[in-house]
């Protein structure tokens, strides 16, 4: 049994949670007449009355602080046929929204052309947890197409294809 006590280092923590698969997203939002958006995989269920999801993101976001002023967001869920736009929505300080096509949502947020689907939503509860912020969002409106679509998802430091089980 090991020593609780010990710190745990921050590279091997990172390399722990890398063995855990997750969705991609991109979270955005909508103020003062400009889209706003970030590359997200911390995305989860919370409740499902009332319907509720949650997102962490950085406390140092500079994203996030223009979310917060909107008080609404929405949850692009990225297929796998989408990893240019993760990557483009996780880039600090360029133009996020270059080339990428997108309509506003019924709350006003832009859904990205191409996602598997989406879901709309207002800010419910933040919380302070470290270096992050736990938003907690209350779905008010979602799409989920007929179309059949396969989730982009990430494990151990690369996107992968559900369907081929093997690296995008």
């Amino acid at each position: 049994m090991s020593d609780p006590s010990i710190a745990i280092e921050p590279l091997r923590f990172r390399e722990a949670l890398g063995h855990y698969a997750s969705g991609i997203t991109v979270i955005t939002s909508h103020i003062d007449g400009d889209p706003i958006g970030f590359t997200c995989q911390s995305f989860h269920s919370v409740s499902m009355s009332p319907p509720l999801v949650s997102f962490s993101v950085m406390s140092s976001s500079a994203s996030y602080p223009k979310i917060r002023q909107a008080r609404r967001f929405a949850v692009n869920i990225l297929s796998d046929e989408q990893v240019d736009i993760s990557n483009q929505f996780a880039r600090r300080g360029t133009d996020k929204w270059h080339g990428i096509e997108w309509r506003k949502s019924p709350l006003g947020n832009p859904i990205i052309g191409g996602s598997m689907h989406w879901l709309d939503c207002e800010i419910y509860a933040e919380h302070a947890a470290g270096d992050h912020v736990i938003v907690i969002g209350e779905v008010k409106a979602l799409d989920l197409p007929e179309v059949a679509m396969q989730p982009l998802l990430y494990f151990k430091g690369q996107y992968r294809n559900i369907a081929a089980h093997s690296t995008v």
